[in-house]
């Protein structure tokens, strides 16, 4: 638990109270306040450098250029490793720690990026007090040795002594308590310190380039080659991905001495007081800070193989939605995937990029692990069907996605896992009977299937204001509709049936009690909804259809995607879903538009169907005598509802 009070954060662990200072000195960026806008400070070396080249036609100022450029393969150097850092599919066997980031440790690193700003305003200082830099040949190889000896014999060791001193009871609780707020390292933790740490850190930086430069060495490719690289190793150490073969320290053991590895810096974010080195654990040694725990564990890892995972106790099995929404993923843009989905300007240059990705993984792709989150000792994953809905509504597709689903089921089955959630169209009714022909079809499976849609509709119908009479339902003789009209007409409630099939309407009245058939009516079209002010979309509704409601009409909807809405004289419910538990750790990643911490009803309704220990299957037609079962063993778990009446 955290406080904030007059620049002091109170932090409550147990029966220990921590203090931390949050307005010392040079703490804050001068830019904190700016937002997004921060990136403006870029504008006057783009700016200097244009003016220059066009209109003074010279390339005096060509420094501009470089430290822009050099600022953009930094951040591409970050991106990349956080791309590789949060493939889950490539690299769960090789993660150091097995806990989760969640959302308070993404919004702390969420400007890991500030101290790219700060060295390209450090950067211009240096440019413009020593204009002889902007001179520099292209290559010296007495550069790099050079810069070499400078790093280890000068860089290296000053780095240890200043992060020495900011371990100290003095400076602890001032600056480098921030840096250490990441339990689980990721590449971006690598940027995020307070503003002191990173101007310190531009004398790291700055002795072996400029140092270089000022003995008369220097060259632009040693600049950049010493800058990238020192940024490449920075990202490695705060891997949460061990890279690293231990055979190579066997092969060569002095090298362990020479560079850090993934495990032996998560160590130092554990214990703190050991291993303090900036690459180089040789100066742990000489400074008697070495902790060679991180070895032994180094070797477990690295001997890891996909039989020695702990496997999930709960799948849920979610598929693309669209081209778009494809790019809403950790591995991509983790602080965007940290939020709900929505379409933004910066993904559009992407789309053609992430419409080749997901053609191509049509061609030859497997179900794939996406996120994980951990409740109550049980592990629970998302696994990712790598279609995109539009191919489930091609008709030489659905045997192929069904063979996917079905892999996906036994894998789920063979490892051990006890409940596996169909997302979405991956239980279409006209696919796979809404997972029912993978039952029948293995019957001695031990994992419980589930579509998860009787919680979804529990979610639905509890939304709905108990004093409602009568509704207007699309979809309504699918296995969702089905159920709400039957549930709502035992409530007798008037429910407005919109189908042109009548055989379909007729076989779902005869389900319903004698008494409670007269509830349900059929209608052919939206215009004989036009006095009802409650509708329940379980299928595309276009603006011509919903111009039909009546003004202050409330829209439930169950449609994937949701409706657009249209009407500004009405309202519009989201998507049913549910907010897991309190006692959730490890979740860092937005459910599609859901909010943080908030999950698809479907994907609830598994989750329930674990924590009661259920040992049926959840496939199939929806049986309308569980659903209030199913609501009050969701409210007991934890999982609270959203309500999304008006």
């Amino acid at each position: 638990m955290k406080k904030q009070n007059e620049g002091v954060e109170v932090v409550e662990n147990g029966n220990d109270t921590l203090l931390r200072k949050t307005d010392a000195a040079l703490f804050a960026w001068p830019w904190k306040n700016l937002g997004n806008y921060k990136y403006l400070l870029y504008g006057p070396f783009l700016a200097k450098f244009i003016h220059s080249m066009y209109w003074k036609e010279s390339m005096e100022d060509i420094w501009c250029l470089h430290i822009l450029v050099l600022c953009a393969l930094r951040g591409l150097v970050h991106q990349l490793w956080s791309t590789y850092n949060n493939m889950l599919y490539l690299n769960r066997t090789r993660r150091v720690s097995q806990q989760g980031i969640d959302y308070e440790q993404i919004d702390h690193e969420w400007d890991w990026d500030n101290f790219l700003i700060l060295q390209a305003i450090v950067g211009s200082f240096v440019y413009l007090n020593f204009p002889s830099l902007v001179n520099l040949p292209l290559w010296d190889v007495r550069g790099l040795i050079s810069c070499l000896i400078l790093h280890i014999g000068i860089s290296e060791p000053l780095f240890y002594w200043m992060h020495r001193l900011l371990h100290s009871s003095h400076l602890f609780p001032l600056y480098h308590w921030h840096h250490h707020e990441s339990k689980i390292t990721h590449p971006f933790t690598a940027g995020h310190a307070t503003f002191l740490e990173h101007l310190l850190l531009c004398v790291v930086i700055g002795i072996p380039t400029l140092g270089t430069a000022f003995i008369g060495y220097g060259s632009i490719i040693v600049m950049y080659s010493y800058i990238l690289a020192f940024d490449f190793l920075r990202c490695l150490g705060h891997s949460n991905v061990e890279i690293i073969p231990h055979s190579l320290y066997q092969r060569v053991p002095l090298l362990r001495y020479v560079i850090y590895c993934p495990t032996y810096h998560s160590l130092h974010h554990q214990e703190m007081k050991t291993n303090l080195c900036l690459f180089m654990p040789l100066y742990d040694m000489l400074g008697n800070t070495l902790n060679t725990a991180p070895w032994s564990l180094h070797k477990e890892i690295s001997s890891r193989t996909s039989t020695d995972e702990r496997a999930p106790d709960f799948v849920f099995l979610a598929h693309i939605v669209d081209i778009m929404s494809s790019m809403h993923a950790p591995f991509l843009f983790r602080s965007f995937s940290s939020g709900p989905f929505s379409t933004r300007l910066f993904l559009l240059p992407m789309w053609p990029f992430a419409f080749v990705v997901v053609l191509a993984m049509w061609l030859k792709t497997k179900t794939f692990l996406f996120s994980f989150y951990n409740i109550r000792g049980r592990l629970n994953q998302t696994w990712i069907v790598p279609r995109a809905g539009f191919q489930y509504f091609l008709p030489f597709a659905a045997e192929g996605i069904n063979k996917l689903i079905e892999e996906a089921i036994l894998r789920a089955d063979r490892i051990g896992v006890k409940v596996i959630s169909l997302a979405a169209l991956n239980k279409n009714e006209s696919l796979n009977g809404g997972g029912t022909l993978f039952v029948n079809k293995h019957p001695n499976l031990r994992v419980r299937v589930v579509h998860g849609n009787t919680l979804t509709a529990a979610v639905i119908l509890n939304e709905i204001p108990r004093d409602v009479n009568e509704v207007f339902l699309t979809g309504a003789t699918s296995k969702l509709g089905r159920a709400i009209a039957l549930y709502l007409t035992r409530q007798r409630v008037r429910v407005l049936m919109l189908t042109k099939s009548t055989e379909r309407f007729m076989k779902i009245q005869r389900e319903a009690p004698v008494e409670c058939q007269k509830y349900l009516v059929q209608v052919t079209n939206c215009k004989e909804a036009k006095q009802c002010k409650t509708w329940i979309i379980g299928k595309w509704s276009t603006p011509r259809e919903q111009s039909w409601a009546p003004s202050g009409t409330h829209f439930y909807q169950f449609v994937v995607p949701p409706i657009i809405p249209f009407r500004r004289d009405c309202t519009y419910g989201k998507l049913a879903a549910m907010r897991l538990p309190k006692d959730v750790t490890g979740l860092g990643t937005c459910e599609y538009t859901m909010g943080r911490g908030i999950v698809h009803a479907c994907h609830a309704g598994g989750l329930v169907h674990l924590l009661e220990g259920w040992t049926h299957h959840e496939v199939g037609a929806i049986d309308v005598d569980q659903i209030d079962v199913v609501w009050e063993a969701a409210l007991k778990h934890g999982l609270k509802p959203l309500y999304n009446s008006p």
